[in-house]
């Protein structure tokens, strides 16, 4: 079972929270010497001044902490510190013994703070004698009654196996040359109790992606610690498995997903856990003979640009990726609360990406300082060289990169789809959105550990926006605990009341659907998700056209025999602590009042100053309200704390009434568009056309962009468009030109006929899987779409 937030960010703080410079240890005298001293490096980092901010801050704050542990720490029969207990009188793996395992974590993991405020210059306890006395004292305690070679294990596995070896052996590091023979032994012994070799051998269960980096780890320090050249050449060819390709299940996608727990996007929490690991164990073995030379490890370099940066935004890293870790906004973590963000998790990933280029090309080196200094020159609302959640040597190296000759990069601009896990992202010069969807092969959302229990519609088509300059704490101010969870925006959902944790937790829920998918050029995309409720009735075919300053959003075939309401959310905007944004419609200025609400009958736009426009095609009936909503974050998260925060929204939506019978729906977002131009748009009747929107097929129009793009979801005809299956069809005219694209979301495999009923003169090139059936006054092309989601490409000459 996985292990609790505060024990997975433990672990990634180690890439991105390490130590500062520290006394002077031994010398190198052979090779496991070497690299002993090499990840001492990397944890502690060098070439800082640790009198210069933000370091002197960190490290005072650290030895402030370091200086409570040590006087509240009092050893006594079943516990170092009386707050926590770890020993159990009923071991096995339940609750309580979650509990006890996680304490003795904790017991460890604050020796590791003290030996890190030891290690530190600056905290004021650096080199001290009687703290490295009082640090050995615990270990020996610990060892002495529970993590030891003869010690069964109950609890969490993780603790065991990941949690507590890691903070052990790296104190082991840093206090190496007073540990003496008999210790050292005693330590090796105890991880290959918790840790053989046979945790590794099989690439499955709790060990794999990020976990089996994880057990890498333990096993490489292990070699290093107890010098043995055995445990490194396991844990470098452990990691193997790692590197390949995936299609199903945990680990790297081609089409750049990311995936843990089998079936829960996770680029941004596990899959930085395995990023920042891999990037350690890279260094620590770079030059030696135990070095990472399986040609595989250029996927993990590959997957910087293709699996993390395209979920990077101004620093944040995107919510939709980040699983379970969402709800742990401020959570209670050992003596303290730790603040957790998109931003903050997007700078552990920019870290991350800091460290691996050293691993890397040239080129690579080059292009990743390019695009880390630009996340750190975007970051307004959260700044990187700042972040709580960057530790001295993480900054260091940060500050390096943008202090270097390497230009920043801008944000990219276009469009990436990921079949591998529902999940679509897409770019303009001033705005980034990206839907998260749900189908037979992705949860609806993970809930595990108490964590994140009302995320239910999270993957019912829930649509995210940030501008380049505006809006980018969204979703980072208190956005979980406050939200309406029936009420994220982009969703249709079900009022049908949910528990928490409705549907079992890692991920198990997953809806009986095929169709999620879509179409791309890399510039605009057609996307789809057919979507039925989490235990619900509700049935909804929803679609997505991305295109140059708007998304066109779709809702058919919506059904539902819940006995409760339906509803399409258009926004729910979280306006801060005190928003007052103006709203307007259709040119009319709305109370600001909080608790105002109103019916808008034949809207044709609306917008919310500072915010996006909204368009209605031919008008629309739809809600609005203001309201302030106050929770706390313990309502989400078990492990987090109890003080409740109020935030203020504006909501649009769609009520389609209860149990309603095939609804439908239709609007325009235009993230940052003023009030005029929203106007203008609504008033260009001419500028989109809505082909299809019904319960089979879904396609719209825009002539100035040569945009077409329909969502088959079932074979037949939208416009000048056929398909003979189910199939997204995109189509992109210019300049004589036109590409046209393709998918088969249901991945059957079965191949599909496209027609398009246009003069055609000529295809001009196209992917191997599509088939040429006939050009002229009409194109026929026949795709084998595969079974991977994937887009399959033709560009023709217009006749």
């Amino acid at each position: 079972m996985p292990p609790s937030p505060s024990r997975r960010t433990l672990l990634l703080a180690a890439v991105t929270t390490p130590l500062a410079l520290s006394a002077t240890p031994s010398h190198a005298a052979d090779a496991y010497d070497t690299l002993r001293l090499t990840w001492r490096d990397l944890v502690l980092g060098t070439g800082f001044t640790p009198t210069a901010e933000p370091y002197a801050t960190k490290l005072a704050a650290l030895g402030a902490t370091a200086r409570d542990l040590r006087s509240t720490m009092a050893p006594a029969s079943g516990s170092l510190w009386p707050d926590l207990p770890y020993a159990d009188p009923e071991p096995d793996t339940d609750a309580e013994s979650y509990t006890y395992s996680g304490n003795l974590n904790t017991s460890y993991n604050r020796l590791r703070t003290m030996a890190e405020a030891y290690a530190q210059p600056g905290t004021g306890l650096t080199g001290d004698t009687t703290l490295r006395a009082e640090i050995l004292t615990g270990l020996d305690h610990l060892h002495d009654q529970a993590y030891n070679a003869s010690q069964a294990r109950y609890g969490n596995w993780y603790n065991w196996q990941i949690g507590i070896p890691q903070a052990l052996l790296d104190i082991d590091v840093l206090l190496y040359d007073h540990l003496g023979a008999a210790r050292i032994a005693e330590h090796c012994a105890a991880v290959d109790h918790f840790v053989p070799n046979s945790a590794v051998a099989n690439y499955t269960g709790t060990s794999t992606g990020a976990n089996r980096v994880d057990l890498c780890r333990v096993l490489a320090l292990r070699g290093v610690i107890g010098k043995s050249s055995a445990k490194l050449a396991l844990a470098r060819d452990a990691l193997s498995p790692v590197f390949p390709y995936v299609t199903s299940g945990d680990g790297l996608y081609a089409d750049g997903s990311f995936i843990q727990h089998l079936y829960v996007p996770y680029a941004g929490s596990y899959g930085a856990v395995m990023l920042g690991g891999l990037s350690l164990l890279f260094a620590l073995l770079k030059g030696s003979a135990w070095e990472v030379t399986d040609s595989g490890r250029q996927i993990v370099f590959d997957s910087v640009e293709k699996a993390y940066a395209p979920f990077l935004f101004n620093g944040l890293a995107m919510d939709g990726v980040s699983g379970r870790a969402i709800s742990r906004g401020v959570q209670k973590a050992d003596t303290r609360a730790i603040r957790q963000d998109d931003h903050l998790r997007g700078h552990a990933v920019i870290a991350c990406v800091a460290l691996l280029a050293r691993s890397a090309s040239a080129a690579e080196k080059a292009r990743w300082d390019g695009m880390v200094k630009g996340w750190i020159a975007r970051d307004y609302y959260s700044p990187v060289l700042s972040s709580p959640a960057l530790g001295v040597a993480a900054l260091s190296r940060l500050k390096a990169v943008a202090d270097g000759t390497s230009p920043a990069l801008a944000e990219p601009v276009g469009h990436r789809l990921f079949p591998g896990m529902d999940r679509a992202v897409h770019r303009r010069p001033g705005w980034a959105a990206a839907v998260s969807m749900a189908s037979n092969r992705i949860t609806y959302y993970e809930n595990g550990n108490g964590e994140n229990l009302r995320a239910w519609h999270s993957g019912s088509g829930m649509l995210y926006w940030w501008g380049s300059d505006f809006a980018n704490g969204q979703y980072s101010d208190n956005f979980w605990p406050t939200v309406d969870p029936c009420w994220l925006p982009g969703t249709t959902a079900s009022r049908k009341p949910l528990a928490d944790g409705e549907g079992g937790v890692w991920g198990v829920a997953r809806p009986d659907v095929r169709w999620v998918g879509g179409a791309t050029d890399g510039t605009y995309a057609a996307v789809g998700q057919y979507l039925k409720g989490l235990s619900s009735t509700l049935m909804a075919k929803k679609s997505w056209f991305f295109l140059d300053d708007a998304v066109v959003c779709l809702g058919a075939g919506i059904h539902g025999r819940d006995g409760t309401g339906v509803e399409s959310v258009v926004e729910n905007r979280n306006l801060g602590a005190d928003g007052v944004h103006g709203f307007t419609v259709d040119g009319s200025a709305q109370s600001t009042t909080p608790g105002w609400s109103a019916t808008l009958t034949g809207a044709r736009w609306a917008h919310i100053a500072g915010h996006a426009g909204y368009v209605f095609p031919g008008g629309a009936t739809v809600k609005a309200l203001r309201q302030a909503r106050t929770g706390a974050w313990s309502d989400i998260n078990k492990g987090a704390v109890t003080d409740p925060v109020t935030r203020r929204y504006l909501t649009l939506w769609f009520d389609h009434g209860t149990d309603p019978t095939w609804a439908t729906y239709a609007y325009v977002l235009m993230p940052g568009a003023s009030a005029a131009q929203t106007s203008a748009r609504a008033a260009d009747t001419g500028w989109l056309t809505v082909l299809a929107n019904t319960n089979d097929h879904q396609g719209v129009r825009v002539p100035s962009l040569g945009f077409t793009g329909v969502n088959f979801w079932f074979g037949g005809t939208a416009g000048a468009v056929t398909a003979s299956a189910p199939a997204s069809v995109m189509i992109r005219e210019s300049g004589g030109t036109a590409s046209v694209c393709v998918s088969g979301p249901l991945r059957d495999g079965a191949a599909i006929d496209v027609t398009w009923s246009r003069p055609v003169s000529s295809v001009t090139s196209k992917d191997p899987s599509v088939q040429v059936i006939a050009t002229g006054s009409a194109l026929k092309l026949r795709v084998t779409p595969g079974t991977l989601g994937a887009v399959h490409k033709a560009v023709v000459q217009l006749g």
